[in-house]
């Protein structure tokens, strides 16, 4: 077994995760992971009331002294990864853009591991491994084809390369050498999993996919923290390696390590301030600024034509408006369900909103077709035509949340109290939100932890 590191791109990027110190990272990129850091926290604490969650905790029957956020619950750090990584992902509020879904598989992984270091983290050492872990979970994804072509093949890129960028972000936070750290990313490609199966009925199984990466990545770290070896050739052109299972067309694996410290790749992150799959979001920016520009109301819309590739129209083209998960995933009901409540936020999703009959009276309206020349990860045109006859059409490149369209500080503050006063005391709430904005100034990242600490499980679940 070759343990010694040479010149390919996984030994580059290892050496370079395992270098990794706060002093390198650009001031912007350090704000950045802080806000993305707070987002990702508030969603689990939220999430906690969810269905998904409460499942997770009840048939892990775990013990320990982690933390499972927003409750009043521990566990093993094992268990309290996958717990907190579903309870991120629950209810589709967490970030997107990176391996897609990193925050959700990053922080529960490295806050797990904090109980594994025997000296206190401090908040410059946590920033530095998530932001590890957005590098490598972003990089991943890109070397493997991109998002569209991994993705398109049936494969949850949250679940399959969410594992390798947990693992990073822990290898990081552990201090392995750059062999050890080698070992964590190559082994937690065993740990790869997560099929778009979940799109075709009301299943829960995407919430999964976040937790067993969390979980995946954090075994995959401590292994090799042991001397426990990992595939070396898993990313070279070879049977049974990462690219050649993963993806059947060709894949760059030079971009493992294009641009390390010069590109950061948490900036590639988005916020998502709509509870639904991301690739309903710009659909909602463009209802929103045609409405704004015309100075209509929805009342006045008579048909919404919706045109997008065929990649979109699988994912979240169904017009459904049933349980949770698969509304979640539901384009036309995001686009209703801002038409009926002026929001397309959670307190859209409700049961009794998702049930609403003036929202199936909207949908019934909606005209979806697929334009074959499309590219399949190119966002949807929204056309909206009035009841007088007057006609609008918009499509928004990027959606809310998103470098080209940022959320203002106000809005990301707004959802991240919104959230964690689910399961939180509203003044524990703001003592934590002060917290994570002076994240740097933290000496021990436990006091984080404890601030997590609520009474969600005595709540009821939300539906």
């Amino acid at each position: 077994m070759n343990r010694s590191l040479a010149d390919t791109p996984i030994d580059r990027l290892a050496r370079f995760i395992s270098d990794l110190d706060y002093g390198s990272i650009p001031e912007s990129v350090v704000a950045k992971t802080k806000v993305h850091i707070a987002d990702t926290l508030g969603a689990a604490i939220a999430g906690a009331r969810s269905q998904e969650s409460a499942s997770a905790s009840q048939a892990m029957h775990s013990a320990g002294s982690t933390r499972l956020w927003g409750t009043g619950l521990t566990g093993s750090p094992r268990d309290s990864a996958f717990i907190n990584g579903v309870a991120a992902h629950a209810f589709e509020l967490d970030d997107a853009g990176g391996c897609d879904h990193s925050g959700a598989v990053i922080m529960p992984a490295v806050f797990s591991a904090l109980h594994e270091i025997a000296r206190p983290v401090d908040g410059k050492r946590m920033i530095t491994a998530v932001v590890a872990g957005y590098d490598a979970g972003r990089r991943i994804l890109e070397a493997t084809g991109g998002y569209d072509a991994h993705n398109g093949l049936g494969w949850h890129s949250t679940g399959t390369c969410g594992t390798f960028a947990a693992a990073a972000a822990v290898a990081n936070l552990l201090g392995l050498d750059a062999s050890a750290t080698r070992d964590a990313m190559t082994l937690s490609t065993s740990f790869s999993s997560g099929l778009w199966a979940f799109i075709h009925d009301g299943s829960q199984a995407k919430k999964l996919h976040a937790g067993r990466a969390a979980e995946g990545g954090l075994l995959a770290a401590l292994l090799a923290a042991k001397g426990f070896a990992g595939p070396s050739r898993v990313f070279d052109d070879v049977w049974g390696g990462f690219f050649t299972s993963f993806n059947k067309s060709a894949c760059q694996p030079d971009l493992l390590s294009e641009g390390l410290g010069d590109v950061w790749k948490v900036n590639r992150a988005v916020l998502k301030p709509y509870a639904s799959c991301r690739g309903a979001h710009s659909a909602v920016d463009a209802l929103e600024d045609l409405l704004d520009e015309t100075g209509r109301v929805p009342q006045e819309i008579a048909r919404i034509g919706l045109r997008m590739s065929g990649m979109l129209a699988n994912m979240c083209g169904a017009k459904v408006a049933g349980a949770m998960a698969p509304t979640q995933m539901s384009l036309p009901f995001a686009l209703a369900a801002r038409c009926v409540f002026g929001t397309a936020g959670l307190q859209a999703y409700t049961e009794e909103r998702r049930q609403h009959p003036d929202v199936q009276a909207v949908m019934e309206r909606i005209d979806i077709s697929v334009d074959a020349s499309m590219d399949a990860m190119a966002e949807p045109v929204v056309t909206l035509t009035f009841r007088d006859g007057f006609i609008v059409e918009r499509m928004v490149p990027r959606a809310t949340g998103s470098a080209e369209r940022p959320m203002p500080a106000f809005a990301v503050a707004a959802k991240f109290r919104e959230l964690a006063t689910m399961s939180l005391p509203e003044d524990q709430v703001e003592t934590l939100w002060q917290k994570l904005g002076n994240l740097e100034q933290i000496r021990d990242c436990t006091e984080i932890e404890t601030l997590m600490s609520g009474h969600a499980e005595t709540l009821p679940t939300f539906r």
